[in-house]
């Protein structure tokens, strides 16, 4: 058990270090006994202090719960009337505890209050909080306040309020004690408040010992512990660490801990001690000894009573939450592949139904997590756990099993497992409430199934393993599509394995190239840049197609390393041409930027090194991204792209018009240009839709500020199509595929200054 301090140690936060040290310099000149007025002056000081702080303090910093502590203020300020009263006027004692007393009741509101907070008030921590207090109470009426009343020459009343300190003491540190079963670390303003508390009860149990001989005040010492007492409240509030107070934290220990012990056993030979000691005084004496023994064995065993409950109640919970999920309440991976595994037993061989198993994961779920944060990706969860539970059919059992995943199991005919499919998807039709707004969702659905035969080789797993491949290939083919397993996804899974550890031998062992694509302005034919390309020859399949492999790395996370890879070649590659004359200073080189690597906050950072390292300036770089950067981008792409632009690299956005093509994307984001896609300059010429689309898009661009490249020419017919509509810069097998950078340099080098070269490489004239 640890006493930690939980906040930053700042000026501000320091007050209750000058206040501790007040306190324990008004504690020493009041045990000097300076003077009756300096001792008054330390006890007004402190206590003033600890009546302010109570108000001010924990609303400054926040704690819970607020209401709670102007109970303790209000209880200090009591405190500090009676002891004030006290010495003025010693012949005015029941002046002083009629303002003493409402201090103990105020004080206990405060401390049940926090109880409450922190979740301690349960069956067996009361019934143990009255064992103790009874035991506590009967030692008390016994050993000092029986005696207390029983003195004679002064009115009743002051011996019987006398008599009362030590049994509000036995409640208060009964509720402290008690405080403390829920701290599983001792943050400083806890371990103040009890300390404070116990100080307190020294202090009354002083008082209650010497009014035994009929004294109701004594040597200015006794008062210390109060003053003490009164500090230690004070550090309790403008400690820092009072946020903590109110929050929960219980320790998990069993229902019969150590710490409980201590207490109980005392308290259960309490009344034996008793017995023994002050029994033979009178017959009122052991019949309310008796009573109260009665009364503790009863509360034991009600109290043992509890404890099984307990244990079983947490038995019963613990095996909910292993099965369980914890968000939605649903059944977890576990419980249903336990249900799946009954479900195959229970099938007879001959039943025409099988059963089924659904793997459903949500599309767009990561977009709102970025939007909206993860507070109302949960809520948005649980939204879609309980449509699925509504659109299900009874007996068919709904699980989740990760952030935006469902598992169902189902046993029927394949008629009503496709309708399955089709309730499901209506689950998503209606728009899903999000925050102030709606958003529609859709999901991917992987589909396995078996026959009840119970044969070995199909268990749960196994459904689980080929119904998550099913929904991979639904991913594959876009939102909201649904698949049925076959046995050939394996192999694609198996290619899909070999292919990532045989890419990532290729990164370890140089096995990838860049070649390179001239960019050109068509009205002349001579390159005005280059777009830089991987391109992997595998030693045993050959080539390899980026179309297959870039895929493979965005999913095995190996597209930054390779993106790195790609840009220090080409970095190094044109620092080379530069150096040798190969091309001009305005000539640029364009790599391509995966989504995944603008998301990754040090990008700018890293470029910088390396256009320092193969000293190249950022005007010479252009980076391409695909439209989806711009509508699925968060806040750390944004940013990432802005700082990208402010060293100077030009950005394109590559395969304009085939996705979210919208002009405010254009203006919201640093884009200095695009690059119009194939798909409408493959039809120039022959289809006049396309002429149009990518006359708007010049005039888009124009209107911008933009630069405007066309990809994919082929023919001489597109070239001057895109002239036409002002089209000033083109890429493509006209002018010559993508090439090594001694075939580039050969080609473009000698030849960059003569109009109208004939390109390099085969293609249609």
């Amino acid at each position: 058990m640890t006493v930690r301090s939980t906040a930053p140690s700042t000026p501000g936060r320091r007050w209750w270090q000058f206040f501790a040290g007040a306190g324990v310099l008004a504690a020493v000149l009041y045990t000097l006994e300076v003077a009756p007025a300096v001792n008054s002056a330390c006890f007004v000081v402190i206590g003033v202090g600890t009546v302010i702080a109570c108000f001010a303090a924990p609303r400054h910093f926040g704690a819970e719960p607020r209401a709670a502590w102007p109970f303790m203020g209000a209880a200090a300020l009591c405190f500090l009337i009676g002891l004030l009263i006290r010495p003025a006027w010693p012949d005015h004692e029941l002046l002083a505890d009629a303002a003493t007393i409402p201090g103990y009741l105020l004080l206990g509101i405060f401390l049940a209050m926090l109880l409450r907070a922190r979740g301690s008030i349960e069956r067996h921590a009361v019934l143990d909080c009255l064992i103790v207090c009874l035991a506590a109470g009967l030692a008390s009426a016994l050993l000092l306040a029986a005696p207390a009343a029983a003195i004679s020459g002064r009115p009743a009343m002051v011996s019987v309020v006398a008599g009362l300190y030590p049994l509000f003491d036995v409640v208060l540190l009964a509720l402290g004690v008690n405080l403390t079963f829920t701290a599983r670390t001792w943050p400083v303003s806890l371990a103040t408040l009890v300390c404070g508390m116990a100080l307190m009860v020294v202090g009354d149990v002083a008082y209650a010992i010497i009014g035994v001989s009929g004294r109701t005040s004594g040597s200015p010492l006794l008062n210390v512990p109060f003053l003490l007492a009164y500090t230690l409240l004070g550090v309790t509030a403008l400690h820092p660490s009072v946020v903590e107070l109110g929050r929960p934290a219980r320790h998990p220990v069993q229902a019969w801990s150590w710490h409980r012990m201590l207490l109980l056993v005392p308290a259960v030979i309490t009344p034996f001690v008793l017995l023994v000691t002050v029994g033979g005084r009178s017959l009122e004496y052991r019949m309310l000894i008796g009573a109260c023994g009665i009364a503790i064995v009863a509360l034991l065993m009600l109290r043992a009573v509890s404890a099984v409950q307990a244990q079983v109640a947490a038995q019963l919970y613990s095996e909910h939450q292993a099965m369980h999920d914890p968000l939605t309440g649903l059944p977890n991976r576990r419980m249903l592949s336990a249900e799946i595994m009954r479900m195959l037993a229970r099938l007879p061989a001959d039943d025409p139904r099988q059963v089924w198993v659904y793997f459903l994961d949500l599309d767009g779920f990561k977009w709102v997590n970025d939007s909206w944060g993860h507070d109302t990706g949960d809520q948005l969860v649980i939204e879609v756990g309980a449509r699925l539970r509504a659109a299900v059919p009874a007996g068919t059992m709904l699980a989740r099993v990760g952030g935006d995943e469902f598992l169902i199991a189902y046993v029927g005919g394949e008629q009503g497992a496709l309708r399955l499919v089709d309730d499901i998807h209506r689950c998503f039709a209606q728009p899903l409430p999000v925050r102030d707004t709606e958003v529609v969702i859709s999901s991917s659905i992987g589909i396995a199934h078996a026959p009840g035969d119970g044969t070995p080789e199909v268990t749960a797993e196994a459904l689980l393993r080929d119904a998550d491949t099913a929904m991979y290939r639904s991913k594959a083919e876009g939102p909201g599509h649904a698949t049925i397993f076959d046995t050939s996804m394996h192999d694609r899974v198996r290619e899909r394995i070999e292919l990532e550890g045989a890419l990532r031998t290729a990164l370890a062992e140089g096995q990838l190239s860049v070649v390179y694509q001239p960019i050109v302005r068509m009205e002349s034919a001579r390159p005005v840049g280059a777009e830089a390309l991987a391109r992997w020859n595998h030693p045993e399949r050959g080539p390899i197609p980026p179309m297959t492999f870039i895929p493979v790395a965005e999913e095995a996370g190996l597209i930054g390393e390779l993106g790195t890879w790609v840009r220090n070649e080409a970095l190094r590659q044109l620092a080379r041409w530069r150096a040798d004359g190969t091309v001009g200073t305005e000539f640029y080189l364009s790599i391509n930027v995966s989504p995944r690597q603008l998301r990754d906050a040090e990008l700018p950072t890293k470029v910088s090194g390396e256009l320092m390292r193969h000293g190249v300036p950022a005007t010479a770089i252009a980076l391409e991204m695909t439209e989806s950067v711009m509508a699925d981008g968060g806040s750390v792409t944004a940013k990432v792209l802005f700082e990208l632009r402010e060293l100077g690299i030009k950005l394109l956005v590559d395969d304009f018009g085939t996705g979210f093509s919208a002009l405010g994307y254009l203006r919201r984001f640093p884009v200095t240009g695009v690059k119009i896609d194939r798909s409408f300059v493959s039809g120039l010429g022959e289809n006049g839709e396309d002429e149009e689309i990518v006359r708007a898009v010049v005039a888009m661009g124009r209107a911008l500020g933009l630069s405007i490249v066309a990809e994919g020419v082929e023919t001489r017919v597109q070239r001057d199509a895109l002239g036409a509509v002002g089209v000033t810069q083109g890429q493509g097998w006209l002018w010559g595929p993508g090439v090594p950078a001694d075939d580039f340099a050969n080609h473009w080098g000698a030849r960059r200054h003569a109009p109208g070269a004939a390109r390099l490489g085969a293609g249609n004239a």
